[in-house]
């Protein structure tokens, strides 16, 4: 209802028992079949968010979610000297991880990589609107071909779900968000199989990379080894 009438939810209480004009009783209706068809609320109201952050998200990029602010956390925590210069983001979608970790880290310049072109033009407009495009560059690409030279923090939430899962998932994802950004392969490890051998081209000395991986796939300490140089 705040969104349909144009105010924030301080305005919408301000405005109890008042009256509705039929414009916005109409764009709460169209809103509220919307979402009794599982469009995700996120997508209804255009964004979402994260880290502190206000994120734009439309259909053509995954939600971000609670969970995935882990990886800021534990690249704040390996990183307590906030010496990092170099941050690459693979998969960027919104942008979430790459423009949360470059206020985190603000000595450092990024940059987000997404096979979706719109996925990527999202992610520019979130740098626009947090005012980070200086220090950011986003780019739409294959994964490992859009880059060179090293970073010391590589971040990614890659497709981790397994093809044949995806049609049981909550119709909000199953319907709703984008499949590339879902579609982990088989067994939902392949984009994992696609990166890990790359990793030492990708990283600095001392860099770090994090992954977030889905439940059930094989958890980050066992393959920690590999994952920092």
């Amino acid at each position: 209802m705040a969104h349909a009438l144009g105010v924030d939810l301080a305005g919408l209480l301000r405005r109890r028992g008042g009256h509705v004009a039929p414009d916005e009783d109409g764009r709460f209706e169209r809103l509220l079949a919307r979402r009794a068809e599982r469009v995700p609320a996120a997508v209804l109201l255009g964004h979402r968010e994260f880290w502190s952050l206000d994120f734009l998200v439309t259909a053509d990029t995954l939600i971000p979610r609670p969970e995935s602010e882990l990886i800021i956390e534990a690249a704040v925590a390996l990183h307590e000297d906030r010496r990092i210069e170099r941050v690459l983001d693979l998969g960027t979608g919104t942008g979430c991880l790459l423009l949360a970790a470059l206020t985190e880290f603000p000595g450092a310049w990024g940059l987000g990589v997404d096979r979706a072109p719109a996925a990527a033009m999202v992610a520019k407009r979130n740098a626009e609107r947090l005012g980070l495009s200086h220090r950011a560059a986003i780019m739409a690409g294959s994964w490992t071909q859009a880059t060179i030279g090293r970073f010391d923090l590589l971040l990614c939430n890659p497709p981790y779900i397994p093809a044949q899962d995806i049609s049981g998932l909550m119709p909000e994802v199953a319907l709703h968000e984008p499949h590339l950004a879902l579609d982990g392969g088989a067994d939902g490890l392949d984009p994992y199989r696609t990166l890990f051998p790359d990793l030492h081209e990708r990283l600095a000395p001392g860099g770090t990379a994090l992954f977030e991986f889905g439940v059930g796939r094989p958890r980050p300490c066992l393959i920690w080894p590999a994952l920092r140089v």
